[in-house]
């Protein structure tokens, strides 16, 4: 079969046959902050849309936090033009900057530091030429906070509900997290992050649709997608979610940047690479019941085995 570039692209995110929550954070490379896709103009345009008619759901910051945006934002600049530098440029001259997006034919001068000059919040504005989420958690008292963040595409989370908490407080739900110690290994992993040493994960869950923006505050719209989930419709409706989250220590302000990329696939198209049906299939199948519960699995699990078993039969 001849895999399309987005296919090859895809970041297909399982390596055995069971999943359990870990750390499977690795080195970064490259390592770069961002990436950019075939969904760059579309994602963008959605991410703004999601800015100017739900602003305070989409973005939250403490006004302690803007040197770190600052931060945040030269380095997200330098990693455009550095690994994508025909379609973004980026010029220091002293305090003046100039930073230009030619995929979108935009131009933005500006003084470092100077958030008069420009028209945004330093996260809110290089958010809105990246397809990531940008997440800032800041350290005091030997712990982090997600003290600002511009979050469009939350996997049924919310910004607003979790501004200003602490690591362990923001990832309570997950079932067995505190129970078996891993809340606190991840954030000591989390606290030792060294600057220029940054670190990669992918984070994964099944949905029911396509949309990105999976906010809490819309549950009621697309939680309910759920129980569509037919043997028939699998295929097409069911979509493999995948985060690659990037983590950054900035050296200046030694505050933490948190990007996610989300990334959707069809089953149907999954299920095309036979060992990624095979793997995936057993996955499914050995998933605790915990684990499916939390990632809002459990409603249609059965019919997307069954999807899959009727494919491999030939019956669909």
């Amino acid at each position: 079969m001849k895999l399309t570039e987005e296919m090859k692209r895809f970041p297909y995110p399982f390596k055995g046959d069971t999943y359990r929550y870990t750390n499977n954070s690795t080195l970064l490379t490259p390592p770069s902050s961002i990436d950019i896709t075939e969904g760059y103009l579309k994602e963008i345009q959605l991410k703004r849309a999601l800015l100017t008619e739900h602003h305070s759901r989409s973005f939250q910051s403490f006004p302690y936090t803007n040197k770190a945006q600052w931060e945040v934002l030269e380095l997200v600049m330098t990693d455009l033009s550095t690994y994508f530098p025909k379609s973004f440029s980026f010029k220091k001259e002293g305090q003046n900057h100039v930073f230009i997006n030619h995929l979108l034919q935009e131009e933005c001068e500006f003084k470092m530091w100077d958030e008069t000059t420009l028209p945004f919040e330093p996260l809110d504005f290089i958010g809105r030429h990246v397809q990531e989420d940008l997440i800032l958690m800041l350290q005091r008292d030997g712990d982090l906070y997600l003290d600002a963040g511009q979050l469009c595409f939350p996997a049924n989370w919310s910004l607003a509900f979790n501004h200003g908490m602490s690591f362990k407080n923001i990832h309570f739900p997950i079932p067995g997290f505190k129970e078996e110690g891993l809340d606190e290994r991840i954030l000591q992993f989390l606290l030792r992050l060294e600057a220029g040493n940054p670190w990669g994960r992918k984070n994964w869950s099944l949905m029911a649709g396509n949309r990105m923006d999976t906010s809490l505050e819309t549950f009621d719209v697309w939680g309910k997608d759920r129980k569509k989930v037919t043997v028939d419709n699998a295929g097409e409706f069911v979509h493999l979610r995948v985060e690659v989250q990037k983590l950054f220590r900035l050296p200046r302000t030694n505050a933490i940047l948190f990007t996610i990329h989300t990334h959707l696939l069809p089953l149907e198209e999954l299920i095309e690479i036979p060992e990624w049906k095979r793997q995936f299939y057993q996955i499914l199948v050995e998933l605790p019941s915990h684990i499916a519960e939390y990632k809002g699995i459990s409603l249609y699990k059965d019919k997307v085995l069954a999807y899959i078993e009727k494919k491999e039969d030939g019956v669909l």
